[in-house]
This record gives structure tokens, sequence and C-alpha cells, in this order.
């Protein structure tokens, strides 16, 4: 019980800082009062009898995001349907202060459910490895050995998600403490189909063919690609995919970083770094620094620019701005090897989990299997377009029509393993060097700025 008790003294001075900046302000919902939506959640009866029962409230919080809280308002609604005697009393809080309001309730066992979505909102990223040292646990890694989560590995519903989900963003050290929800994909592009057509070109699978093709397009008189580059973070996560195409086993990458055994400046670490500048200098097209994310989309849709690399959450932009606009998504080529560029790397979204000392473990359970249950799922997946994490969903769009195929090669990013030593430099995270070069920072040579990433990574690891 001591070690308990320290271990969520520890987490609360961690917290307060944030609390203080961010405030946790909530909304409280009763599910019975909500409006008509246009998210039916299904049917709700197959985990728990509807016999009336004792009367009990459960306490459930999740993060603002506008689909996903009309579906879970209309789920609730289902939910006490199916169960009578069970009131869901559901908290809506803003995305910032998710970590601030989970720790505050889980220690004052004041919540049952938890939609765990703290920022960056990425399942259980950033596990700390063996080779690590002196750095800081992960949020969902401390409310765990705090012992504030429960364990639901023998739970049944756990199967309804695939391996791959079950293993990458809900286990630690063995036991399952999540079921997660969906995932998203950064590293693929946008493809302009009938551009490449009127230009006379095939769809590039190779990095050399990718150069061609941007050279041809731009001799048509057309734009080779746009981005967002008024919001900076659009440059690097458009080249998340040349990154994964040249490490694309990407826990290597950060083992082999942290080890030494990879270096930004020598092999393939320069070999990307040139890359990043050709991307960054040649086939982006001018006056992407004037153009915020959502406004790159809207170019895009012009009809004149062959590829846009971002993620794949600007679909439903791109489809409304542009319904007619023939395009589909692919893998972003950034090697000269076709093997190497099959993938799509990206990060688990929102997870689910059950507070260790809920007073009511069985309504809390069958809450989470409702929301495990296939067609509930589908209906969840239809609602808020995340790639599936259950192999029976299908997303039903033009987007999931387009990564269907990939989805078996689907792998995390490297922003999900990389844990910065402590006292790096502030060019030490090489994932984010596409960005750093003019226009959109001050570098302008790929070897000076790689012996620069290298030089304050090694800052950090005392090299």
């Amino acid at each position: 019980m001591m070690s308990k008790f320290r271990s969520v003294a520890m987490l609360l001075v961690v917290f307060a800082m944030v609390a203080a900046a961010c405030g946790s302000d909530t909304t409280s919902t009763t599910a019975g009062d909500s409006t008509d939506t246009t998210a039916a959640a299904g049917s709700t009866d197959t985990t728990m009898s509807d016999e009336p029962m004792e009367d009990v409230t459960l306490r459930v919080l999740i993060h603002q995001n506008p689909a996903f809280t009309e579906y879970m308002e209309q789920f609730n609604t289902d939910f006490e349907a199916a169960h009578p005697g069970v009131t869901v009393d559901m908290s809506v809080v803003d995305p910032g202060d998710m970590g601030t309001v989970i720790q505050t309730r889980l220690t004052a066992n004041d919540v049952d459910v938890i939609d765990y979505c703290v920022a960056p909102c990425a399942g259980f990223s950033n596990a700390i490895q063996p080779y690590m040292t002196d750095v800081d646990t992960p949020t969902w890694q401390q409310l765990i050995e705090a012992g504030l989560i429960m364990d639901i590995t023998d739970e049944p519903f756990v199967q309804n998600f695939d391996e791959a989900s079950i293993k990458d963003a809900a286990t630690y050290n063995d036991r399952v403490y999540a079921i997660n929800m969906g995932r998203v994909s950064y590293s693929g592009m946008f493809v302009n189909t009938d551009l490449l057509a009127d230009v006379g070109v095939d769809m590039p699978t190779t990095w050399s063919e990718l150069v061609a093709v941007c050279e041809a397009v731009v001799a048509s008189g057309n734009e080779c690609m746009t981005l967002g580059g008024a919001d900076g973070w659009p440059i690097f996560v458009g080249a998340y995919g040349l990154l994964g195409a040249v490490f694309p086993d990407q826990a290597a990458l950060t083992e082999g970083l942290w080890t030494g055994d990879i270096k930004w400046n020598e092999g393939k670490g320069i070999e990307l770094y040139e890359k990043y500048e050709t991307f960054a200098t040649e086939m982006l097209e001018s006056g992407v620094t004037g153009l915020g994310h959502n406004e790159a989309t809207a170019r895009y849709a012009a009809g004149d620019v062959a590829f846009m690399p971002t993620g794949v959450w600007q679909a439903p932009v791109l489809e409304e701005a542009a319904p007619d606009f023939d395009w589909t998504y692919v893998p972003f080529p950034g090697s000269d090897t076709a093997a190497d560029n099959q993938y799509l790397f990206g990060k688990y979204d929102m997870s689910w989990m059950i507070s260790a000392d809920t007073p009511h473990p069985d309504v809390a359970t069958s809450y989470l299997a409702a929301l495990a249950d296939p067609d509930n799922y589908q209906t969840f997946v239809d609602a808020v377009g995340f790639l599936p994490t259950q192999p029976t969903a299908t997303l039903n769009s033009k987007l999931g029509e387009a990564v269907a195929p990939l989805l078996g090669n689907y792998r995390v990013g490297f922003e999900q393993y990389w844990v910065a030593p402590k006292g790096v430099g502030q060019w030490a995270n090489g994932g984010q060097a596409a960005s750093w070069f003019a226009p959109f920072n001050e570098w302008t040579d790929a070897t000076e700025l790689a012996n620069q990433s290298q030089a304050d990574l090694e800052a950090g690891l005392g090299s």
C-alpha cells in the first residue's frame, strides 16, 4: 500500500504543473439526456442480461472530438437501455487537459472508465527500452505502475482486436491494460491520378522514379507537391514516409541512434538528409510557407499538383473541397529499393482503460465489451474514420478502398519509439529534419545539418 501511495504522490507532483497551466474544466452529460444523433451504436446487449439491477452510476471520461462525442452519446443511450439500473455519467474534456483530469480523478477514485487520449493520444507509445538510460517514463506506464489501471488480459473482448494493436498499443510487461480503438497513417501521399495520366507518367514506386515524375510534372506546367508550410509540422510529417523508406525498421533505428550503431551523418543517415533536402527545396512548390495545413489541401484540390504527402486524416477535407477529385493514397516511395516502399507508418490513437479501483468492475468491463462488440465497433469506425484495429471492420470510404490492401504492412512510426536522451541539442531529432531546410528554417546544406544533428544527439548520449 505504501508503495502505491508513493507512486501516486510522485505522479501528483508531475501533473500539478500541468494542471496549473491547462486547468481541468469538464462537461458532464448523462447519456439519457442526449439528443438525436446520426451515429447509431447498435446492439449492446451481448455482455450483460437486461434484467433490472441495483442502481449503478458508471462514470466515464472522454476527450472532446465532435464526431466521437456524438457517437458516445448515442452509445451510452443504447447501453443504458440494454442494462436497466445503469446510468452513464460522461464527462467531456478538452484533449489538452486529459492528462491532468485522468490523474486527478483516478487518484480520487472518481472515475470508472477512461478514454485514454493524453497528448499526443498515441496508445502505449514511447515506452522506455532497456538500452535507454536516465529518461522519464510515459504517463500510461506511470499509471499502470501506480496500480491505477485494471489488468484486462483475460477478458474475452480483448481478442476482438488484431494482435498487433494489442501488442503495440495496449500491453505492458506482457499484460493487457487497454483496448485501442484505431490508428492513423501519416507516411503516405495523396496522388492526383488524373494529372499523372494527363502528363503521361506512371505511379512512382521508387525514389528515382518519384524524382523523374516530379520533373515531368513541373515541365508540363504543373506542380510536384504541396503542403502546409506555414504551420511548420506538416513539412516533417510529410517526410515521415521518406524516413520510413530509408529506415523501414523504426524500432531498430531508435535503438541504433541510442547505441551509436546508426548516425545521422553516416551511411543511410546522410542519404536520408540529402533526400530531405531534395524534398524540401525541389519537390515542394514555391509559396508553401504561406499555406496552413487545411489551406494546402484546398490548394491541392485545384488539380494542378501531383502529390500531397500527409496523413490520412486529410481525406475528408479533400473530399469536401473537391468531391469529384480523382485521387488515391500510396506509401511514399523514398527508397530505390521498391520493397522498402510498401509500408504505411503511423500511430495508434485513443484507448479505453478501466480504473483498478472502480466499485463497479462488472459494469465497467461490460461497457468495454460493448465498445469492443464488432457491430458497435464498425459503427464507431464509420463515425470517426480511424483505420480499424479489429480485423472484421472495414473503412467504408474512398480512403478505405485505397489503404485496405496496405494495412497488412502497417508499422508504428519513429516518433512513437523515440525518447530523446536528456541534454540533447535542438537539432538531435532527425525525424523532423526536413522542416529545418530553408525556406522553413536556417539550413541550406544536408551534410552540415546532418553533422549538427549527430553532434546534438551525442551531447545527450555523452559521446
